[in-house]
């Protein structure tokens, strides 16, 4: 997978299309992401110690890992994401569009 924790991502299907986000956590297996703020669902809760209250929480869903793609460091649009070794030997992702090298 080449999107990771911490990522900034843009939707590019579904409810919250053109959507961004920094990435909250990744799931590899069942190849999905935790996007801060987008595929936010409403939960029924029973009062319990977190909660002494109950009732309605929002909080952030998986979604697919197709549904979104790195955002350009330069212009913040979605970019797809390649590989490539700088001069050092490090292997690095950078953004297609721009060619930019995404933060490590």
């Amino acid at each position: 997978m080449s999107i990771k924790k911490g990522d900034k991502v843009v939707v590019i299907a579904g409810k919250d299309k053109q959507k961004s986000g920094r990435v909250l956590a990744v799931f590899p297996k069942e190849q999905r992401v935790l996007v801060e703020g987008v595929n936010v669902v409403k939960r029924h809760t029973k009062p319990n110690m977190a909660n002494p209250e109950g009732g309605i929480i929002q909080k952030e869903a998986p979604i697919h890992i197709s549904n979104v793609q790195i955002a350009d460091p330069k212009s913040g649009e979605a970019s797809r994401i390649g590989f490539k070794l700088l001069e050092d030997g490090r292997k690095v992702r950078y953004a297609k569009k721009s060619g930019e090298v995404i933060d490590e």
